[in-house]
């Protein structure tokens, strides 16, 4: 196992009870982060351009069937397999445990992509635009990424960075729920939670204590960041 060099250790909690799958995670990654739209074309083609994703499946019998919904992102595992097949390191481990993506040096070998388990690696295929007036949505923290290279969750690593420069500044460590990605903000069931995994006393490392953890593809030994609450309670923390 890998020594633990940072005082952070970013990860998520998802509670699939709460879940209810509006997509509000989705829209919200798609604005804060300048995801291309992509159009009915493109989607048909399999082009899609999301880097949150809501999965849907069914529990239960017939007639007593309930539609469940199960959030997908970047896992950023600790043993992450897209990060040795690529051939110039623009996918790489930072020291707080988020699997990175240099934009810039990425030359769309799409190895990453083809190595993830999870399908969480979107690529881009096309120069995407945003006529006037939309162009003044775009965030100016994040790049707009030409066609030709591999995007995918970042956990908002930008917010992750001015939380880290604040307290830096004031001397501290970042205090638990001052910083949330997009879709964790947005969320209006609560069901994403965000926090320091390296902090026992944060609420994202109490949750991984809940019983009804588990993480996705755990057998292929990738150990995600990213945890998931079986449907059947709730804990109140």
């Amino acid at each position: 196992m890998e020594k633990q060099t940072s005082p952070y250790r970013w990860g998520m909690v998802v509670d699939l009870d709460r879940c209810t799958g509006c997509g509000a995670c989705v829209v919200a990654c798609q604005a804060e982060n300048n995801v291309a739209i992509c159009g009915k074309k493109e989607i048909a083609e399999g082009r899609n351009m999301h880097w949150l994703r809501i999965e849907r499946f069914w529990v239960g019998e017939y007639p007593n069937v309930r539609a469940r919904f199960l959030p997908v992102l970047c896992q950023h595992c600790r043993d992450a397999p897209c990060e040795p097949v690529c051939p110039v390191y623009a996918s790489y481990h930072n020291p707080d445990g988020l699997n990175g993506q240099v934009y810039n040096r990425c030359v769309g070998t799409r190895y990453c992509g083809n190595n993830c388990p999870y399908a969480v690696r979107v690529f881009n295929f096309y120069s995407h635009q945003w006529p006037k007036p939309l162009d003044n949505q775009l965030s100016p923290d994040i790049t707009v990424r030409p066609r030709g290279v591999m995007e995918k969750c970042t956990f908002c690593v930008q917010r992750i960075r001015r939380a880290k420069e604040d307290a830096s500044g004031e001397g501290r460590l970042v205090r638990d729920g001052e910083v949330q990605p997009a879709c964790a903000q947005t969320c209006p069931a609560e069901a994403l939670v965000f926090g320091n995994l390296a902090d026992p006393r944060s609420r994202v490392a109490r949750l991984v204590r809940s019983p009804r953890r588990f993480r996705l593809l755990e057998h292929l030994g990738t150990h995600p960041s990213v945890y998931y609450l079986k449907g059947g309670g709730r804990e109140h923390v």
